[in-house]
């Protein structure tokens, strides 16, 4: 038995209640695999739908534990390395309590990155190591890496990172740094899932997108952003953060109208979920197994497909 399960799929797929839903089933917890729900107070244009984490019963309610939410300010930078080291502190947290971890996401980067386990370090670039290295030849380049690893007693990378020069080059740049700074670094080992995709239509997928986008406006997503505007947040730090933030943010500086903000979130919308798809297409010719099981199952065909998956 598999000691995690992992919902992908793009957005709107609806991964979020199936996930609940199992955990419901079989004792499970969620942490989330979303870059921008780690926000505080950003809540209706990232879609966190909190509400999803209440199951009914036949018994009453249920609100299933979820992670990795609400865990940042607003206006922060977070980044995957930093995501890595508290998807694993929640990870073994849950293992620990006899649950099962319930990996729920969109962001292919942060799924892909905690399931394979490799670790990043957060190391700064080095120009004049660059240059330095600009024109040797990749064998050159990857004797030199074996030579630094075997000094830094490092198994860090794996032979993919020396496909390239390019490539070749940040491995060394992360070695020698590693070597002049020794960081206490822990090793995240690969992560044994099962995988989940949650396939929709692309038809499906366009119109929940549409309908999806008119009830968050309606919810109130231009006075949620306004309201991080109003308490200090610069607008540059909102657009950093794209699509729903970034032309609800341009509309309330008066550089779009309402219709156009629309558009424009829509058509970016659209194109975010394509990329998504595309990254987990790539990840399944990377030997990635996802199973992918149809959007309008009913809920209870979809949870019991996953548990045969499962067991």
């Amino acid at each position: 038995m598999h000691k995690m399960i992992t919902i992908l799929g793009p957005t709107a797929s609806g991964k979020t209640p199936v996930a609940a839903r199992l955990a419901a089933e079989i004792g499970g917890e969620v942490i989330s695999a979303d870059s921008r729900q780690v926000y505080r107070r950003m809540d209706i244009g990232t879609g966190k739908d909190l509400a999803d984490y209440t199951v009914s019963q036949r018994d009453g309610s249920l609100v299933i534990p979820y992670h990795l939410i609400d865990i940042r300010e607003p206006g922060t930078k977070y980044n995957l390395f930093e995501y890595q080291q508290d998807f694993f502190d929640v990870y073994q947290q849950i293992r620990s309590r006899g649950a099962v971890p319930i990996l729920c996401g969109g962001t292919g980067l942060y799924i892909e990155a905690v399931l394979k386990g490799y670790h990043l370090s957060p190391v700064p670039q080095n120009q004049p190591l660059r240059d330095s290295l600009e024109g040797k030849s990749l064998e050159e380049l990857t004797q030199m890496l074996t030579d630094l690893k075997t000094r830094t007693g490092s198994n860090m990378h794996n032979t993919t990172d020396v496909d390239s020069c390019q490539r070749a080059i940040r491995a060394i740049e992360i070695e020698t740094y590693n070597l002049e700074h020794p960081t206490p670094r822990r090793e995240l080992p690969p992560v044994d899932s099962l995988i989940i995709g949650i396939d929709i239509d692309r038809e499906l997928r366009r119109e929940k997108i549409t309908r999806r986008l008119k009830a968050r406006l309606e919810e109130g997503m231009v006075e949620e952003v306004q309201a991080l505007l109003d308490e200090g947040i610069p607008a540059e730090d909102l657009i950093y953060y794209g699509l729903e933030y970034k032309f609800v943010t341009e509309y309330l500086k008066g550089q779009t109208s309402y219709d156009e903000m629309f558009t424009r979130i829509e058509i970016a919308i659209h194109q975010f979920a394509k990329r998504q798809m595309t990254w987990f297409r790539g990840m399944e010719r990377r030997g990635f197994k996802i199973n992918w099981i149809d959007a309008t199952l009913p809920m209870e065909d979809k949870i019991n497909r996953i548990i045969e998956l499962w067991q």
